[in-house]
């Protein structure tokens, strides 16, 4: 008993140092913490956003010009919403949730993490206002200490009605009044139920759960924060019933104002960087790639229904943007087979530009595209195939490659599938949830940047309050496709713009590069696209309904109408450079003869004559290794003889370059260019003949294999009655 005794006390002194340390160690830590008014009620920080030029940008007060809401102003569901989501014990407790806390230091000791956290209003609105985003022992005990000195200060509906005011709802947004006109177009007083919950739901992670980014997820978080306040008693099951039952309703009034989608998507880029919305980005100033004069005229462009714009500088910074539909993911239709279908293939060396494919009904175990104009169009090359954008060529193409092959380059090109996309109809755009614009944006840069691919920024740089530059846009290229893909690809698409499906650009004066792309069917289209670039810009226009209603548009139509537009407004004044067709390509000849007769490609024989050399370009890595030989080594089929009494006719076969060599028993009969028949009367006798053809170059004579055509007899035994052999026993009769 004395040893436990004294292992006891023992115990209890070791427990009773450790407690002394660690309030030694709390108020040593704290000591200095004071807790600053001013930044409680300082309701004024705002982000001023910048065009490429260093202007103010016109909207950037539509979220900075915000004012503060009163505590008793705001109805008892919206304040509910947050104390259920955040903080259950607001009312109860002194600014610490003692319970919660040691709950998830047990957690994240378990896990040896940071991951579960139990701050109060009370702690949060001191983090925000105070302290670092740090998750150090260190920041954490100030963040206590003054979250007393706080809640001694303020009564629970000032702390409450502050925190609603600093708090960060995403795009921008800080506070409740400026979150409430953003996302509902109201007035926090005016806020619903359901309206109250989906903000307080969006706290947690507004990048994430952001209606405009992940709708599905923020009706969830909604739903989740109804839930809590079903539990917690603080609204009934027919109230919690009928919130739910209601659609989202988000509608970014903001977006209703100059630049306003503009600045929506700056501000969904902010939210990317990760970058503290508190101590960074609190009174920071955003440097934009924007164009004010560019931006201005697209948002001023006529479409009859929803619309998208998009365009890209040099830098690949976007210059200007326009999105009715709130960026929404879209089928791309035809625009997407340049990037995962033809590019990828000249790229793997499973087809050239000028490849013969035969355009025909087809059948890949089940599923049997069809051409837009339900018509077939034989053996078409590649490039007609993409000018002319047949689809079945395309799902050949895709076949070859395989969907596999394909995905990899959609990851590259950061163009997201479902397991349930990977399949033939990828090729034509089929898509479960689609794409966007700015993607195919992307994409399509990659061509005019020489295979080098990488995302387009809204931002160029950030600086806070104090003039220091807290952010870069990085570079973050990689390469995708080689330079001569990309040459192939420019060719192919200029042509396009030529005489293809976008050839309203046509009559352009200086090097432009597009595509188009339709999604819809006989009864109507729900999504049509037109993506053109020049060496400098890349500009994406789309045009259809959010809602899939169904109209008379096409890619080829209104949006190339406007994409033309576009690009005479940018190069008013000075043509861009031209795009690069020749880096990473050589120019070759193949046989023509033989492409033209059955789309076979092999390099031209060296001595052949000029009409029968095709010039074609490809990859300077993908040269056809066969070669004609000919002319080099002439060969034709065996001659035909026909003997008529004492006539012998030779029926040559039919060419244009070879002339011929026939010999009557070893002497010289004829020598010269192509006829179709020899012909010459001979006396009675046995007679054997040769043909050889030959092709004259250069002062010399190639001869091909000589065509020994037999005896011949003429007289009064027929032809094929020939002496007999002496070893038969009657041979003298």
């Amino acid at each position: 008993m004395k040893t436990f005794a004294k292992c006891a006390l023992a115990a209890t002194i070791a427990a009773a140092v450790l407690a002394f340390s660690a309030f030694a160690a709390y108020f040593a830590v704290t000591n200095d913490v004071k807790l600053d008014t001013n930044k409680l009620i300082n309701y004024g920080q705002s982000i001023t956003f910048y065009d490429t030029d260093g202007n103010k940008i016109d909207s950037s007060s539509l979220i900075g010009n915000r004012s503060s809401v009163g505590i008793k102003d705001l109805p008892d569901h919206v304040k509910n919403a947050f104390i259920a989501s955040e903080d259950r014990k607001f009312y109860s407790h002194g600014g610490l949730d003692v319970m919660r806390m040691l709950k998830a230091a047990y957690k994240n000791i378990s896990s040896l993490s940071f991951k579960e956290g139990a701050s109060t209003i009370s702690q949060q609105l001191i983090k925000n206002t105070h302290l670092s985003n740090d998750k150090t022992i260190v920041r954490k005990l100030k963040e206590i200490r003054l979250a007393g000195q706080l809640e001694k200060k303020y009564s629970k509906d000032e702390i409450l009605e502050m925190y609603l005011n600093t708090i960060y709802f995403g795009h921008s947004c800080y506070g409740l009044q400026s979150a409430a006109r953003f996302y509902f177009d109201t007035d926090a007083e005016q806020l619903t139920l359901a309206q109250g919950a989906a903000l307080a739901g969006l706290l947690s992670s507004p990048n994430n759960y952001s209606p405009f980014k992940n709708a599905e997820k923020c009706l969830q978080r909604r739903d989740i924060v109804l839930e809590n306040m079903l539990k917690c008693e603080l609204i009934t099951q027919n109230e919690y019933n009928d919130a739910r039952s209601q659609p989202l309703g988000a509608v970014a009034g903001g977006n209703t104002r100059k630049r306003g989608d503009y600045i929506r998507a700056v501000t969904e880029e902010l939210e990317e960087l990760n970058l503290n919305c508190y101590t960074d980005l609190a009174g920071c100033s955003v440097y934009t790639y924007m164009t004010d004069e560019l931006q201005d005229f697209i948002e001023n462009l006529a479409f009859e229904n929803d619309s998208a714009v998009i365009i890209t500088d040099s830098e690949n910074g976007v210059c200007a943007y326009t999105n009715t539909a709130g960026g929404i993911m879209r089928q791309p239709g035809s625009a997407i087979k340049p990037l995962l279908v033809y590019a990828p293939a000249i790229e793997e060396k499973k087809i050239h530009t000028f490849t013969k494919i035969v355009d025909e009904r087809a059948n890949f175990g089940g599923y049997s595209p069809e051409n837009h104009d339900k018509k077939y169009h034989g053996a078409v090359t590649v490039q007609e195939s993409l000018a002319k954008s047949y689809n079945i060529p395309a799902v050949k193409i895709l076949n070859g490659l395989t969907v596999a092959r394909a995905a990899e380059y959609a990851k590259k090109l950061n163009v997201t599938l479902d397991e349930e996309d990977k399949n033939l109809s990828l090729a034509l755009g089929g898509m479960k949830h689609g794409t966007t614009l700015k993607a195919l944006c992307d994409g399509y840069t990659t061509f005019r940047r020489n295979g080098m691919y990488s995302p387009s920024r809204f931002i160029k740089k950030i600086t806070d309050k104090n003039g220091n530059v807290i952010y870069c846009a990085p570079e973050n290229k990689r390469r995708v496709f080689c330079e001569g893909t990309c040459s192939l690809m420019n060719e192919m698409l200029m042509q396009t713009a030529k005489n293809g499906t976008a050839k309203k650009l046509k009559n352009i004066s200086f090097d432009i590069a597009a595509k188009t792309g339709t999604v819809g069917d006989e009864s109507g289209n729900t999504d049509a696209y037109a993506i053109g670039y020049t060496a400098q810009n890349t500009i994406a226009v789309w045009t259809g309904d959010k809602n899939n209603k169904k109209y008379q548009i096409s890619g080829g139509g209104i949006c190339c109408q406007k994409l033309k537009e576009i690009a005479e407004k940018i190069y008013k004044d000075k043509k861009p450079a031209k795009l690069d067709v020749a880096s990473g390509t050589k120019v070759i000849e193949i046989d023509r003869g033989d492409y033209q007769a059955d789309g076979r490609i092999v390099l031209a024989d060296g001595i052949a004559p000029k009409l029968n050399k095709l010039q074609v370009k490809c990859l300077k890595n993908n040269i056809p290794t066969q070669k004609s030989d000919k002319f080099s080594h002439p060969a034709i089929k065996k001659p035909t003889i026909i003997v008529d009494k004492s006539t012998v006719s030779i029926v040559l076969c039919k060419t244009y370059y070879y002339s011929y060599l026939i010999k009557r028993n070893n002497n010289v009969v004829y020598d010269g260019e192509y006829l179709p028949q020899f012909r010459e009367t001979l006396a009675d006798g046995i007679y054997n003949y040769s043909v050889t053809p030959y092709y004259s170059f250069g002062g010399k004579k190639y001869f091909g294999k000589t065509e020994r055509l037999g005896n011949i007899i003429i007289g009064s035994s027929t032809p094929s009655q020939l002496p007999p052999p002496i070893t038969r026993g009657d041979w003298f009769n």
